[in-house]
Order: structure tokens, then sequence, then C-alpha cells
């Protein structure tokens, strides 16, 4: 199973979130994309939902030396939020990681000024919200986007991703109302390779779908 690319995957979640509006499951809608990747995934399912679409934009706290690799995640003006066991296993510490964490919150508002140019972020008290990436690996960014969603008191919180690693999965259902993943494949090693087109996404292109 390979997606040719994230608008396909965004499609076929769409197919299923329809059914759960469908059987009354998502009142009032409102989607927030993971940018820059989840943008594209999640355009589709907010126009098949006739839903209300903007951004919330995390960002991954990498290992040095290995950035792909998840120790936690930032949200906003939330203290970052650590995996403490992947810290202890490379021999780091929250404390040590402060000048990345640093770094990593600079881009984070670089970007949410680049996205919504003072606009304010909608509020999710009361609605459902449905929280969209294009995977899920470790897990990190997802945990960080629904706790921050969650303080803010939505009715009900979904997160929705086309394909993602069975263990991440089966630990976000603890931090989701609903998670919504049809691809769970056991020899999950990356979320790009379950894409034939995964090219990483520009500024511009996340501006045209909001835009949308």
């Amino acid at each position: 199973m390979r997606f040719r690319d994230r608008a396909e995957a965004g499609r076929e979640l769409a197919g299923l979130l329809s059914d759960l509006r469908d059987q009354g499951a998502l009142v009032d809608p409102l989607v927030l994309a993971l940018p820059r990747g989840g943008i594209a995934v999640a355009e589709p399912v907010a126009r098949a939902l006739d839903a209300q679409l903007d951004v919330l934009i995390v960002r991954k706290i990498g290992a040095p030396h290995h950035q792909e690799f998840a120790v936690g995640a930032l949200v906003g003006d939330d203290p970052p939020l650590f995996n403490t066991g992947s810290l202890d296993r490379l021999g780091l510490t929250e404390e040590s990681m402060a000048p990345v964490v640093e770094r990593e919150r600079r881009e984070l508002r670089r970007r949410e000024e680049r996205y919504r140019g003072g606009r304010p972020a909608p509020d999710p008290a009361g609605r459902t919200v449905i929280v969209v990436d294009d995977g899920l690996a470790t897990g990190a960014t997802a945990r960080a986007a629904l706790r921050h969603v969650r303080r803010h008191g939505p009715a009900r919180l979904v997160l929705a991703v086309p394909v993602g690693a069975p263990d991440s999965v089966d630990r976000l259902s603890g931090e989701a109302d609903l998670v919504v993943c049809p691809h769970q494949p056991a020899g999950f090693s990356a979320v790009g390779q379950w894409y034939e087109d995964f090219q990483q996404l520009s500024d511009a292109e996340v501006l045209a779908a909001l835009g949308r």
C-alpha cells in the first residue's frame, strides 16, 4: 500500500470522515492541519466535510545529529513535551535540549506569523476538532497537538491520519476521543515510505491551501 501523494491520502480520509459525519459523529467540525505536510491531506477533508480549515503549528524537537528522530514537540507557548524514554536512551536531558527548543520555538513563531499574518487562531471550545497530519511515526507532534487542543475544551477531539505505526496509533488512542487511521502496516519505519510523492511543501503552498 502506497499513496500517490498527500492529496490522494486526504481523499481516502475524507471518505471515512464523511461517513462519520453522516452518522452524526462530527458535529460543527473544525479541521486543524499540522503543517506543512498535513495541510495537503487536510484540504480535501475540510472540503468534504464543508468544515473550517486552519493550521495548528507544531515543531518536532529532534535528537542532536539525528533531527528526524523526535524526542519531543512544541506547540504555541506551551512547555515542550518530551518523550522521557527517548531522552534516557540517548543520554539526553531536558536541560541539554534547551538550545534546540529555542531554535524550534523561533521557527514556530515565524510560521505562525507567516500563515496567519496576525489573524487569531480559531476557538475549538465546544466544537468537534479534527487534527490531521500526513502520517504517524513516533506520535510526538500529534501528542503535543492533541494535548494543546484538549486544554481549550473541544466537544470531541479526533486525530485523523492516513497511515501510522500501530504502536503509536494505540498510544494516541488515549489522547483523542477517536483515532482514524485506515492503514497501520506492521513494517512501518517512516511516513515517507508510504508515499510515491513525499516532497516537502513550501510556505506558499500552505498559504494557497488556506486561501482556497
